[in-house]
């Protein structure tokens, strides 16, 4: 789900693990070291919401096509 609604966790949907993601954009980062990042979030239970890999690659389809990230030479970039 993109929106979470009334009976979902924020964490689980595409928008709250995009702020997630954002968060973690520090500086650029490769998809690799984003989901690393997660699972070991996750498992220390830093971020609550069940996500799959899947997830992480349209979440940052989501993120670039409203304009906050973007891709170079293999890296994911915050924009300014």
């Amino acid at each position: 789900m993109i929106i979470p609604t009334k009976h979902s966790n924020f964490s689980k949907s595409l928008l709250g693990f995009g702020s997630y993601i954002l968060a973690q954009l520090k500086a650029p980062q490769s998809v690799d070291d984003l989901w690393s990042q997660y699972q070991i979030d996750y498992k220390n239970k830093k971020y609550f919401g069940k996500q799959s890999f899947d997830n992480l690659l349209l979440t940052i389809v989501f993120l670039y096509s409203i304009g906050v990230v973007y891709e170079q030479n293999g890296m994911i970039i915050k924009c300014d």
